[in-house]
């Protein structure tokens, strides 16, 4: 009864110890202000297309030189 008991409380702190190492690890760096900067800093990862994001509102616009998805 009181192994049991035992490996039942183990495994539980087990899956919070895991818990708490996927939780620090899956969380956002945190920012750093380097003085003032002038206008929206991008991430050095954003790839940059030459286009602005489009807009799920507007009317669609065919101005792209990428090929068209085959269906």
């Amino acid at each position: 009864m009181l192994s049991t008991l035992l490996v039942i409380g183990g495994v539980l702190v087990g899956l919070l110890v895991l818990l708490a190492v996927i939780v620090s690890l899956s969380a956002r760096p945190a920012t750093t202000s380097r003085g003032t900067q002038s206008g929206p800093r991008t991430p050095a990862w954003v790839a940059d297309a030459g286009r602005p994001h489009p807009d799920a509102w507007s009317a669609p616009t065919v101005s792209t030189s990428e090929m068209p998805a085959v269906r």
